[in-house]
């Protein structure tokens, strides 16, 4: 004797399901605009995130100047992060094996690579791809310091689309975790780091 919940499902299965329809994609996909490293540059800052532009060469000195101004002296970080990232003076965490909950809590901040940079909208990326981890590596700790490289910026949504993997655990960010009320209050923190840093990597 069939339940309610079998016929249900009977009935759903039974339906002729029509062929799916092809999704129009005919919108614009690239753009060019005069500096896509600039642009970048304005967009996040715009997110009240702190920008930096330097050279390759520069990044672990930047890296740990971001850190000493800070006073971070524990970071985490993927476990296959470039090993010139990971600067003396700092006590380095691999999440390899994954860290607790509990001490991504307590950690002076977290420092990763991304999958992509998106110019118009201030947006980076993370696929937890190579230099990002999983994705509560970024969430947790309250300060983030992300690489970006160059060849990892495009100017528009669709270009970065192209990059990434669907399938992937993607994480999109646009600066700093806020968040608002009904009543428009302003409140950081609540669903990821209060304060992001990016290093512009030409």
């Amino acid at each position: 004797m069939f339940s309610a919940r079998d016929e249900i499902l009977a009935r759903i299965r039974a339906v002729n399901r029509p062929s799916p329809v092809p999704i129009p994609r005919d919108y614009e996909r690239t753009r060019t605009v005069p500096d896509v490293l600039a642009l970048l540059d304005e967009r996040v800052a715009d997110y009240k995130a702190i920008v930096h532009r330097v050279a390759e060469a520069e990044v672990p000195d930047r890296i740990a100047d971001c850190l000493a101004r800070r006073s971070a002296s524990t970071v985490a970080v993927p476990a296959d992060v470039p090993a010139s990232w990971r600067v003396p003076a700092v006590t380095w965490l691999p999440d390899s094996p994954p860290l607790p909950l509990a001490e991504l809590d307590t950690v002076d901040g977290v420092l990763t690579g991304c999958a992509v940079a998106i110019a118009e909208t201030g947006t980076i990326v993370l696929d937890a791809g190579e230099a990002q981890g999983r994705r509560m590596l970024s969430l947790v700790p309250d300060y983030h310091l992300c690489v970006v490289r160059a060849g990892q910026v495009v100017t528009s949504v669709p270009e970065a689309l192209t990059r990434l993997e669907p399938g992937r655990p993607l994480t999109f960010i646009s600066g700093p975790s806020a968040t608002s009320d009904i009543e428009l209050d302003r409140v950081e923190g609540v669903h990821g780091p209060r304060t992001l840093e990016v290093l512009i990597a030409t």
